[in-house]
């Protein structure tokens, strides 16, 4: 996805060191994405007051059942994108030769390293629903240049107790772990609990740990919550009781805190001002750094202009 909210406005990302488990309620906010004929989205991460969870720098969720995505070819360096549909068909196509159906329950990872572009179009009927996950996952300085990947997995591993099952994506959940290919300690898990079930979820204490509800309600860390807003829970849990009366989809997201700073602004991850500037200027020219994406001719999301002060780190609010 391309981020189109803002584009002048840079979003900066510094690890801190955490105290302890806390609680802190994040609302998302609504964003265009893909232009005048893309959708509408809810943006988590990044915010000012909370740019990361672990290594995750980008949560977005679209779910408008009105809206057709239509994004053309745009850039990503640094990162790693994360799709997990769930209702409807994505058509996914990169300058790596890569041209698949994004399907529900199947998880989908492209990996930009030193660059990449990449296309995103809904399949079916503009009328046809559509809801889902991106996220971004920053990867650490000595694998930000990598060359870029795709990889997708149609089978996941289920962590199961009584009254809930999650379904791993990334990482390790319990003894359960995923195979997808990540660079940082990470998890993330989308998980189904039962109408009145009470359930201890483990936890890694040196992680830092999110929970968004897709549908239903949870209770969680004293919060009741609904679908919507971003839960951030700290670092140090070993465990995590989760509970429902009517039932609920909710997304799990950890990872240890990620100990570099980052600039992220528009599609780039990096370390520093001219390294955006330098991403930026060979997106513009046509450089080969992003490769090309078959079937869209000479259409791309052109980039939005830069700010006029230098990009530079900034630390989550306290």
């Amino acid at each position: 996805m391309t981020r189109l909210d803002a584009p002048v406005t840079e979003s900066n990302c510094h690890r801190v060191d955490q105290d302890g488990p806390a609680t802190r309620l994040l609302e998302a906010r609504e964003v265009p994405l893909g232009g005048i004929r893309g959708i509408l989205v809810h943006r988590s991460l990044p915010q000012r007051e909370l740019p990361m969870v672990g290594a995750w720098c980008f949560l977005d969720r679209f779910d408008d059942e009105r809206s057709h995505m239509r994004v053309l070819p745009h850039p990503h360096t640094g990162l790693q994108t994360v799709t997990w549909p769930i209702e409807g068909s994505i058509r996914h196509r990169d300058s790596v030769g890569s041209d698949v159906a994004v399907q529900p329950g199947e998880l989908n990872i492209m990996t930009s390293g030193y660059g990449i572009s990449h296309s995103e179009f809904s399949i079916g009927d503009v009328d046809s629903p559509l809801r889902g996950l991106q996220f971004w996952v920053a990867l650490p300085q000595e694998t930000a240049a990598v060359d870029p990947f795709f990889e997708r997995y149609t089978e996941l591993p289920v962590y199961e107790t009584d009254g809930l099952a999650a379904t791993v994506l990334v990482g390790k959940l319990g003894d359960v772990e995923s195979e997808a290919t990540i660079f940082t300690p990470l998890m993330g898990a989308d998980a189904v609990i039962d109408a009145g079930a009470q359930v201890p979820l483990p936890l890694d204490p040196a992680f830092e740990y999110a929970v968004m509800v897709v549908s239903g309600s949870l209770d969680v860390a004293g919060h009741h919550l609904t679908s919507g807003p971003l839960l951030y829970l700290g670092i140090g849990r070993e465990t995590l009781d989760v509970a429902s009366t009517e039932g609920a989809r909710f997304i799990l997201l950890g990872g240890a805190p990620f100990g570099e700073e980052l600039i992220m602004w528009w599609n780039f991850v990096g370390r520093s001002h001219d390294e955006i500037v330098a991403a930026r200027d060979d997106w513009e020219r046509g450089s080969d750094r992003f490769g090309h994406v078959d079937g869209h001719g000479g259409e791309r999301i052109p980039a939005p202009p830069l700010p006029t002060v230098r990009l530079t780190p900034r630390r989550r609010r306290p």
